[in-house]
């Protein structure tokens, strides 16, 4: 941080600040109280990155672990949430990267898509994470840090350790796989941008 930038603060409650000091000092019920505030939004975020709910739910200890590991190093900039978001993300890339060597695609043959996009899906939003959820790992991993964490090819390529081009082939892959599984799954042609 340059000398000159602002210092941007959290807003924390007074609440958060208690628990945060809790957990600061070990204390299990403080862990709880935080696990309990932020569990249900960070499942969700794990969902998104695993094939199923098991391993959603190891993913999500696993975190829940490294940020009371880590909790003294938050200085509160920015949001605690996102602090969190971002350990949870983290071990969720760390998960895939140890269980198995992604290989990534560099070239994916040119996709053409359907210009209809004024019909509107019949599918739920559960079937839709259920279809991200079976995308292989390297696809699932750039789709989610792409559309969700709002990531840029860049980003992605240093977080990653791959190249903005494969990170580009592998959410056009991504792209490509779910547009043909909500084909199957809805009558319509749907597009996904």
């Amino acid at each position: 941080m340059q000398e000159d930038e602002p210092l941007i603060l959290a807003k924390l409650t007074d609440e958060l600040i208690v628990i945060l000091e809790g957990c600061i000092h070990g204390q299990r019920d403080a862990q709880e109280k935080l696990y309990r505030m932020f569990s249900a939004k960070m499942f969700g975020i794990c969902l998104r990155y695993c094939k199923d709910y098991n391993e959603a739910k190891d993913i999500l200890q696993d975190g829940f672990m490294k940020v009371f590991e880590n909790i003294k190093r938050y200085e509160q900039r920015g949001s605690f949430e996102g602090w969190v978001r971002r350990i949870i993300i983290n071990t969720a890339i760390e998960k895939f990267r140890k269980s198995k060597p992604m290989i990534l695609v560099d070239k994916v043959p040119e996709i053409i898509e359907d210009d209809n996009d004024e019909i509107e899906p019949e599918i739920s939003l559960d079937d839709i994470l259920k279809m991200v959820q079976q995308l292989p790992t390297r696809y699932r991993l750039v789709f989610n840090l792409y559309v969700f964490e709002q990531m840029t090819h860049k980003e992605i390529s240093e977080m990653l350790a791959i190249t903005e081009g494969t990170s580009k082939s592998n959410l056009s892959r991504a792209r490509h796989i779910l547009q043909q599984r909500l084909r199957i799954s809805t009558p319509h042609a749907l597009k996904i941008s």
